[in-house]
């Protein structure tokens, strides 16, 4: 062990250990999952999703709405160049990865805005018109009914 490592690099190491522990064994083929850390902001106007993607460009993800759930996916390849290379060690992950959030009720799907810029996800999502109370006279019956008939 060196010397430096003390108390909380240890620590430091058994999490990261459980950590790909826990990514391996959630994912179907026993490899590492590929899933981007994201953010949720919320203004007055609207909410804001912001993911993290390094190495992803606009064309490798797609960003859906149905119903009230946000999906974002795409997929992560291995670089051309590195197929005709023996790689000795890689921590790099690739595949293909989905992350799928629960919107507030009432969301205009033709209003959602995304934008990508240096490997950074941002999906605006403007919030529906709050509803207005609307008071309903009560009315007697028999005045109704009297109208109706007349």
């Amino acid at each position: 062990m060196r010397p430096d490592f003390g108390l909380f690099g240890l620590h430091r190491e058994i999490d990261r250990l459980f950590n790909e522990f826990v990514q391996a064994i959630a994912s179907n083929d026993g490899t590492k999952s590929l899933t981007p850390n994201i953010e949720i902001t919320e203004t007055d106007e609207a909410v804001e999703v912001t993911a993290e993607m390094p190495g992803l460009e606009r064309k490798d993800v797609e960003v859906s709405i149905e119903d009230d759930t946000l999906a974002i996916q795409g997929e992560k390849k291995v670089e051309e160049n590195q197929k005709d290379k023996n790689v000795q060690h890689s921590e790099r992950i690739y595949g293909m990865f989905m992350r799928v959030l629960q919107l507030p009720s009432g969301i205009d799907p033709s209003s959602v805005q995304a934008a990508m810029s240096d490997g950074v996800l941002k999906v605006t999502i403007p919030k529906p018109a709050k509803s207005m109370l609307k008071k309903i006279e009560v009315k007697d019956a028999s005045q109704a009914e009297a109208k109706k008939a007349a």
